[in-house]
């Protein structure tokens, strides 16, 4: 639609003033002496009633070679319309395209981010995972050879326990012994004063002899006897300070199983921490995998990114094409002319 104002002889006057500047008149033309106003329906319709007025009074000549030149810039501009049509989608498309991936660029940046920080924590933590491994592993060896030197402090604890066994079973017997001799010795002398105190009444005179002669075997037993006494009370103080290291060797043979256990419990907790250990190696890869995905990606983003601005750069070749088209087709006939004089070197 026309703007209000815009009327026949305004057309008639942008006309005139082109084709005296040496211009050709066409539609855009046109517009653009009017101020960029009115449609190019208005504009178009005012110069075909202003050619047929003109027909008239000039050659057939004339009439056709204004009525093709108006043809040409109604093509020409109608390509021009639709080549920036074509050329504002494409672009359109294009921008719409770059900031999609501009987006998911930097979603696929974000998400490195992320995970290059969550790389650091896991090797950071695994490295913390090692030292304490590497401390734990320094004080199981220590304890291996703590347990070692325990066993061996057990196997000598058990043999002297086992001599001190030996020992006191020795002394038992000997005690044994000692107490059969003495009661077969009491036994004896029983059955030799009864002889005696039978033979009493017949031999009193050889009984004081005999009696004289037992008398000192007596002493000499009693000081036998004294003496398996104070053998015998020995053996009891031995036997006592035996039971004594006896139970001391057992104490120390129950604290030795109890740090035993303990040992096997750390050394359970180790392999947990191994299993652990383990399992932060694995997701280690598994991120390590995660990453160079990412980064495959984002190279391939970045070639997708490279090819949409080829395309761009060629769809922007094809448009300078056509403008340079286009300006060849709206170029005014005498232009032209003196370009095709020019080009002619038989003309000259």
């Amino acid at each position: 639609m026309a703007r209000g104002g815009l009327y026949k002889s305004d057309v008639q006057k942008a006309r005139a003033t082109l084709l005296v500047q040496g211009k050709h008149p066409s539609i855009d033309a046109l517009r653009v002496a009017l101020g960029n106003t009115g449609s190019k329906t208005t504009i178009h319709r005012y110069l075909k009633e202003l050619e047929e007025e003109e027909g008239a009074g000039v050659g057939a000549k004339v009439a056709v070679s204004d009525a093709l030149q108006d043809l040409i810039g109604r093509l020409a501009g109608r390509l021009h319309e639709e080549a920036e049509a074509l050329v504002a989608e494409a672009r359109q498309r294009f921008d719409a395209q770059l900031q999609e991936r501009s987006q998911a660029l930097e979603r696929l940046q974000q998400e490195t981010a992320a995970l290059s920080a969550q790389l650091q924590r896991t090797e950071t933590a695994l490295h913390d995972e090692q030292v304490t491994h590497a401390a734990t592993a320094q004080a199981l060896a220590g304890r291996v050879t703590e347990v070692a030197q325990l066993g061996e402090r057990v196997a000598g604890l058990t043999t002297r326990l086992a001599e001190h066994e030996a020992h006191v079973e020795s002394l038992e017997q000997k005690h044994q012994h000692a107490r059969e001799a003495l009661e077969h010795y009491r036994t004896s002398v029983k059955e030799q004063r009864d002889q005696e105190q039978r033979r009493h009444e017949h031999q009193v005179q050889g009984l004081q002899v005999e009696l004289r002669q037992a008398n000192e075997g007596l002493t000499g037993k009693n000081h036998e006897l004294m003496q398996l006494s104070r053998d015998n009370v020995k053996m009891a103080v031995q036997l006592g300070q035996l039971e004594k290291e006896r139970g001391q060797a057992r104490a120390e043979h129950l604290q030795l199983q109890h740090e035993i256990e303990e040992l096997k419990a750390q050394a359970q907790d180790q392999q947990t921490l191994e299993a652990c250990w383990s399992k932060e190696l694995q997701a280690n890869e598994r991120l390590r995998t995660e990453l160079a995905t990412s980064q495959a990606d984002l190279e391939a983003e970045r070639d997708r990114r490279r090819l949409s601005e080829a395309d761009l750069s060629r769809m922007g070749g094809r448009l300078q094409a056509l403008e340079e088209m286009l300006a060849r087709v709206q170029m005014p006939p005498e232009a032209k002319a003196a370009k095709a004089a020019k080009s002619d070197p038989s003309h000259s």
